[in-house]
């Protein structure tokens, strides 16, 4: 459910750059927050779920995992964005997020 409402909300953040850039912002905002209703009717249940198993800190880390690994490839494939190292080593530090909030499951 996590991965699906960030598909949802990395299009209404962003996908107005390619498809509405020649309308108002207003007009992108609109669709933006249609877009990001479908994200909260996914994320809200899913965070209720997820806490009766994680505590807030491990569900935020295991968003914004989800967020990094969803957004690269949208902003390669559909953004037509240029790959970066940098992604790999923002990729490395969030493995290292991941490690501090659950090593105290992993031991």
């Amino acid at each position: 459910m996590l991965t699906c409402s960030n598909v949802f909300m990395t299009f209404a953040w962003y996908a107005h750059l390619k498809e509405l850039n020649n309308k108002p912002w207003i007009i992108a905002a609109l669709v933006s927050w249609g877009i990001a209703l479908f994200e909260y009717l996914l994320q809200v249940p899913a965070n209720r779920i997820g806490f009766t198993v994680l505590s807030v800190g491990q569900l935020k880390i295991i968003q914004e995992v989800i967020t990094l690994t969803v957004f690269l490839p949208f902003s390669v494939i559909y953004l037509k964005e240029p790959l970066k190292l940098d992604y790999l080593w923002a990729g490395l530090c969030l493995v290292g997020a991941v490690y501090f909030m659950f090593r105290g499951k992993i031991g």
